[in-house]
């Protein structure tokens, strides 16, 4: 399709009947601390908290009455789901709606108070996309794609039109959140085709990226495990559509991890006092990663705010990783001899920096293993002091991208069990709904005994799981087995040196 067609597609798109024109807000702080013009494009104020309403609306809208009478299905992670059931509400049609089983408790309910009725079937948008086909082959209701469809694409494409609008001056890039491609694809579409010189960027999830490789591959590819964190974008494959125009019109992709979408909701939330969803803050975490890349000062960037539907639960587990994310805080592990002074000497060292967490407990008559979060100002300054901590022989171990020592080992220091022998440890990720521990269990059945577990509810859609194993090395080939059939993600840790320091 030729990107005139796209062009007069997004300018007759139907979308304002049910979709606000939204505000292109300044961020004032973040500009200051970036020293660059930070611009967001509010979709999470739209009637559903996402930009996801104007595609499906001008879908919708072109259907025949007869298509509207047989009803319509679609499969979607929430956002998508909420803008066909406000649609179908317009309408006056019937809705069913197919969502994956880990979908945010939030967006259930949006879809079902607006009249459409729900059905939850797998854990990725993959599952749901397969049963809402068989659906439709049954029921004769009329599929809209979330993504991969001329009008969805073009409806969408509204916001990069409207974007130019509020801001003819110059933009040095536009930062889009990808998942199936849809927003990236119309909105490049229309911004290339008036205004080449601005970079368009697409921004995903470091375990998420089926764009990214799909570009790089030269073709559409299936992502084996999706991270569910940032559900909205959690996509295993991209649209044909969507591909082909993101591969011509986006000039960069680029991934960011759960830590920096952390920090980019808090970032809106000081600036806006408003809280985005993992998904919603996806370009502004990019946005950040770029310029910090780039060394970029003084450009005007914008950032789609793609997303506010956020689970409250959740916010527990964004505000312990925002600072993380933000590079704010690190954790580090500190041996120091077990003698009078010693403590005081490691105190003095840390100097006026803030505390944020302090772990200790008695486990050995010659050495102590601190577990520390502290307050920084940059990565150098960690650096730093570790440097000054081994300088004066204390040994100091920087965790902050350490895993298992952010989810697990920060909550069990001192668990120290050397009774235990043969002991592996592995961090699973287990699907975040009733049975998927018992499902473990069942399916182990071997005798192993459990000496180590760790579970904490972070409001994600996955639980982090940590899990000790008494397994004899006769058996660990056995294990091996059993973890393949059990199928859920999981990373051996006995060599995570976090583990050795305090649980080993």
């Amino acid at each position: 399709m030729p990107p005139t067609s796209y062009l007069e597609r997004i300018l007759t798109a139907r979308v304002y009947d049910v979709a606000i024109e939204t505000a292109l807000d300044e961020m004032p702080s973040l500009s200051d601390r970036l020293r660059n013009r930070i611009l967001i494009k509010r979709e999470d104020m739209q009637p559903v908290f996402s930009y996801k309403l104007r595609g499906a609306y001008n879908k919708m809208s072109r259907l025949s009455p007869e298509q509207l009478a047989r009803g319509v299905i679609t499969a979607s992670a929430g956002n998508h789901a909420q803008g066909v059931a406000l649609c179908a509400q317009k309408l006056a049609c019937k809705a069913i709606i197919v969502m994956p089983a880990t979908t945010p408790r939030i967006k259930i309910n949006g879809v079902a108070r607006r009249g459409a009725q729900v059905v939850l079937h797998g854990d990725s948008y993959s599952d749901a996309y397969a049963h809402a086909m068989t659906l439709a082959a049954e029921t004769g209701a009329t599929y809209v794609p979330p993504f991969d469809d001329p009008d969805v694409i073009a409806g969408q494409g509204t916001v990069g039109m409207e974007i130019l609008r509020q801001h003819p001056d110059a933009i040095r890039a536009i930062f889009m959140p990808i998942g199936g491609g849809g927003l990236a694809a119309g909105l490049a579409a229309y911004v290339k085709r008036l205004r080449p010189e601005i970079r368009l960027i697409g921004v995903e999830p470091v375990d998420s990226d089926a764009m990214r490789r799909s570009i790089a591959a030269g073709e559409r590819v299936v992502l084996d495990h999706v991270g569910l964190f940032a559900d909205g974008v959690a996509v295993k494959q991209v649209g044909e559509e969507t591909f082909r125009l993101c591969r011509e019109y986006l000039d960069e992709i680029i991934t960011v991890d759960s830590d920096a979408m952390c920090a980019a909701i808090k970032d809106v939330f000081e600036d806006t006092r408003s809280i985005l969803e993992p998904s919603g803050a996806l370009a502004l975490a990019g946005l950040k990663a770029w310029a910090e890349r780039e060394g970029a000062t003084g450009e005007t960037l914008v950032a789609i705010a793609s997303g506010a539907n956020m689970n409250f639960d959740r916010l527990r587990h964004v505000s312990e990783r925002a600072e993380l994310g933000e590079r704010r805080e690190a954790i580090l592990a500190v041996t120091i001899p077990e003698k009078p002074g010693s403590f005081k000497n490691f105190c003095e060292l840390l100097g006026n920096r803030s505390i944020t967490e302090f772990n200790y407990r008695f486990s050995d008559p010659e050495e102590a293993h601190i577990f520390v979060g502290l307050q920084i100002h940059d990565r150098k300054e960690v650096a730093e002091l570790v440097a000054t901590l081994n300088a004066h022989g204390l040994r100091a171990l920087d965790l902050t991208d350490n895993e298992m020592a952010k989810l697990h080992i920060r909550h069990l220091v001192g668990g120290r069990a050397p009774q235990v022998e043969h002991e592996l440890v592995y961090r699973f990720e287990f699907p975040e709904r009733p049975g998927a521990l018992l499902n473990f269990l069942t399916h182990m059945g071997r005798g192993w005994n459990i000496s180590l577990f760790h579970y904490r509810n972070h409001g994600a859609d996955f639980g982090r799981v940590l899990v000790g194993l008494q397994v004899p090395p006769q058996e660990e080939g056995a294990l091996q087995a059993f973890l393949d059939e059990l199928g859920y993600q999981c990373t051996d840790e006995r060599n995570n040196p976090a583990y050795a320091l305090f649980l080993g």
